[in-house]
């Protein structure tokens, strides 16, 4: 894959930060993680996940995968560092975590070291999560929250499920940007303007296709 030939000068292999998510749409907040993430954790990419079929999700309640990726690729191109991926969005059934994960982490040599971007509320529910203790073998989760979040109590259950795992979990601290792919799906819905919450590009994309109108 190409943007696994690195362009840094580190000694190691390379780090790459993987952000799922459904991305419907895409929105700034998504890219200020992202990139506050690569900056904190040295990261050579941030590779954005578009899912295909969220197995936790109504799949006729969100876009068509397509226009959330191309969405997603819109909102990154301006950044050099930035990525979008196809392989969720390409397979025909349900795609889970640890297999993206797996997906990234093979095949090269030496092998580029994964940290994983979420919530620090999708944390809290890693041990629902397929074949969690792989997954903290395989890379290293970055949990995004507001300043003053505490991930203590995670840690206790971690300590007791996974003893020795602490280090694979880090709390990236954020301001909360009061935006959400929620909230502007409510405003297109509503005509108003999403101007500024999430990139022009992706704005345009959506008036085009006449994306989250009510009734559409």
């Amino acid at each position: 894959m190409f943007f696994l030939e690195s362009r840094s000068n580190k000694s190691g292999g390379l780090n790459i930060g993987l952000m799922g998510g459904t991305f419907d749409p895409i929105h700034m907040g998504h890219l200020v993680t992202a990139e506050e993430a690569r900056q904190q954790f040295d990261l050579d990419y941030v590779i954005f996940v578009p899912a295909g079929i969220p197995p936790h999700k109504d799949e006729a309640a969100i876009s068509l995968p397509e226009h959330r990726y191309l969405m997603t690729s819109l909102a990154v191109m301006s950044n050099p560092s930035f990525f979008v991926s196809r392989m969720e969005i390409d397979q025909e059934q349900p795609t889970y975590t640890i297999d993206t994960v797996r997906h990234f982490a093979c095949g090269n040599e030496p092998g580029p070291e994964i940290f994983f971007i979420t919530g620090a509320d999708a944390i809290l529910e890693i041990f629902t999560w397929k074949d969690y203790e792989d997954l903290l073998r395989l890379c290293t989760f970055i949990a995004v929250s507001r300043p003053g979040y505490s991930l203590d109590r995670f840690y206790e259950s971690l300590d007791r499920s996974c003893p020795d795992m602490r280090h694979k979990v880090h709390l990236l601290e954020i301001p909360a940007l009061a935006v959400s792919s929620t909230f502007i799906r409510e405003r297109v819905a509503l005509s108003k303007t999403i101007k500024y919450l999430t990139p022009e590009p992706v704005e345009q994309y959506i008036r085009k296709h006449g994306l989250y109108k009510s009734g559409g």
